[in-house]
């Protein structure tokens, strides 16, 4: 099995950006919008197949699966268990990523997916010893993580409850969890080198 190729990625990128004036999926950063990016990432880290998850905007993609998410006003939550139905049967796997996090990078994605193959079950990135995102899901915890992502709660909700289950993956020398919420955020953000390599 060539490394990671049956861990698929899922983009949540349905939002209507109500802080940032539209939906930060479409918003460009260095030059590329941020569901192009995000996807490439996933991509680059050997993720497949990728589903990203719409809602407000709707998206073209390419490389990527579209799920739309027609209850994408409820919040976050709907996206994430939208994304889980849509899996393949056989996905023994997610790496779940915010489409407004661009200094997540592929590297961070490859970690996760490497504590994956050494047995870890629920992997979770961690900046200054905090955990962020992304995540990965083993399988048997989809349906546990879907029944508990409400509202704006993704998967935090099964992981604060479940801690023995987490596995804390440092990713600060290789990525930020900084979010783009405002067009402040995004003039303050600098692309770094090397971020989907």
């Amino acid at each position: 099995m060539t490394f990671g190729e049956h861990v698929a990625g899922m983009l949540l990128a349905a939002g209507e950006g109500r802080r940032f004036g539209r939906p930060k999926a479409l918003v460009e950063f260095g030059g590329e919008r941020l569901v192009d990016r995000g996807l490439r990432v996933l991509r680059s880290a050997g993720c497949s197949p990728v589903l990203v998850v719409t809602g407000a905007a709707s998206i073209e993609v390419i490389g990527g699966v579209v799920v739309p998410n027609a209850d994408w006003r409820s919040g976050m939550g709907s996206s994430l268990r939208a994304g889980l139905a849509a899996l393949p049967p056989s996905c023994p796997a997610v790496v779940v990523a915010l489409v407004d996090q661009p200094r997540v990078s592929a590297e961070a994605v490859r970690r996760l997916i490497g504590a994956y193959d050494a047995g870890a079950r629920i992997a979770v990135a961690t900046y200054r010893g905090r955990p962020r995102n992304p995540v990965l899901i083993a399988t048997e915890h989809f349906e546990g993580v879907a029944a508990m992502a409400v509202g704006d709660t993704g998967a935090r909700a099964f992981l604060r409850a479940h801690p023995d289950l987490v596995t804390e993956v440092p990713c600060d020398d290789v990525a930020a969890p900084d979010d783009i919420d405002t067009p402040a955020d995004l003039a303050a953000l600098t692309d770094p080198a090397g971020e989907a390599s």
